[in-house]
């Protein structure tokens, strides 16, 4: 505690760390239950599915959803961070030719180390392309206006949708529990503001008793949400990983060196059956790459989501942080996989008994 007095930096910064936690403490949904929650805001509706952002489909049933919108900003972002990086290449780097210049000579020299060096820059681009996506899409999850802007969904169409998902389970929708966020003004346009914790109602309040004038009873549908929180996009990452790697092992191996590796018989019978494990890995490649993805961002935004109810500022911190870390290692991991995967591809058995 002395030290702590004697050193006027490390008390200045002891206090603001003081004051910004007992403000989140005191405007989150804690502090609401004793008058505060000036900078708390209602529960964002959590979903698996991603949410459509216009009202009706585009044609036929097809629909653009916020996972797709986030997707295409991701790389609308990488695309122009490529061209400006490469814009005037010079021999003496500027900061963000530097920057790209460092990124990409570690992964060269890892997936060489990885793969060798000739096998490494036919990988190299699928594998940095994939990597790159995925840590964009990840790190663009946590910024401002990521699941708060949106679309405002009638409490009408919130109660249908309710109804529908009911009758596919065979039960009845209890009104009582389906909850609904109150917005100020009119529109389509609605965005989660601060200090509304308790501008939540259920569906069964608000038949009863309405909003009042000027209000309107629904709920947010975000015109942004992270990517990967999306299975489908996971999926179809996992899916051209899995495809690039089989053409790759078919272009070096050959169709019968490739295809052996699952339709063994000159092994006989034990061959048969380690063909058959061999193809069942491979699927079950698929579904680890699809589920290891979307399982640790989307909890990861839920954790999000309930820590900036819980305990706006202060509380946040940590877990941005945490959610910075994981982004990171969630697309290293899916691109080191990736390359290993392709490594092996191209590897008959032979060469690897040896």
């Amino acid at each position: 505690m002395s030290r702590l007095l004697s050193s006027p930096k490390a008390l200045t910064i002891g206090i603001v760390v003081g004051v910004l936690f007992i403000t989140g403490l005191a405007g989150g949904a804690l502090g609401n239950k004793f008058g505060g929650g000036f900078l708390g805001a209602p529960l964002a509706h959590i979903q698996l599915a991603a949410e459509p952002v216009s009202d009706t489909p585009i044609f036929g049933v097809f629909r653009i959803t916020n996972t797709m919108v986030a997707a295409w900003v991701t790389i609308v972002f990488l695309a122009l961070v490529s061209f400006f990086g490469t814009l005037r290449v010079r021999e003496v780097p500027g900061r963000l030719q530097n920057i790209l210049e460092m990124v990409l000579e570690f992964f060269l020299s890892l997936a060489e180390s990885v793969a060798g060096p000739e096998r490494a820059r036919r990988f190299f681009p699928l594998v940095m392309t994939i990597f790159l996506f995925i840590v964009t899409s990840n790190w663009m999850g946590i910024l401002p206006g990521f699941g708060t802007i949106g679309r405002f969904e009638p409490a009408d169409e919130v109660i249908h949708h309710a109804q529908e998902a009911a009758e596919r389970k065979g039960e009845h929708v209890d009104l009582s529990k389906v909850k609904l966020q109150v917005f100020d003004g009119t529109g389509s346009f609605a965005v989660l503001p601060l200090g509304s914790v308790d501008s939540e109602i259920t569906v069964q309040e608000y038949r009863e008793s309405g909003v009042g004038e000027g209000k309107r009873a629904g709920l947010l549908v975000p015109f942004l949400r992270s990517a990967n929180t999306d299975i489908n996009t996971t999926l179809a990452i996992a899916v051209v990983a899995m495809v690039m790697v089989h053409w790759w092992g078919l272009s070096v191996l050959g169709i019968f060196g490739h295809v052996g590796k699952y339709l063994n018989f000159r092994g006989g019978p034990i061959g048969i059956f380690v063909g058959i494990l061999e193809g069942i890995g491979e699927i079950a490649r698929v579904i680890s790459f699809t589920f290891r993805l979307f399982g640790n961002i989307f909890a990861g935004e839920v954790l999000l989501i309930a820590m900036a109810f819980l305990l706006p500022l202060i509380g946040l911190v940590p877990f941005l942080g945490l959610e910075l870390f994981v982004g990171l290692i969630q697309a290293f991991i899916f691109a080191m996989l990736t390359l290993v995967f392709a490594a092996t591809a191209t590897v008959g058995h032979k060469a690897e008994g040896h």
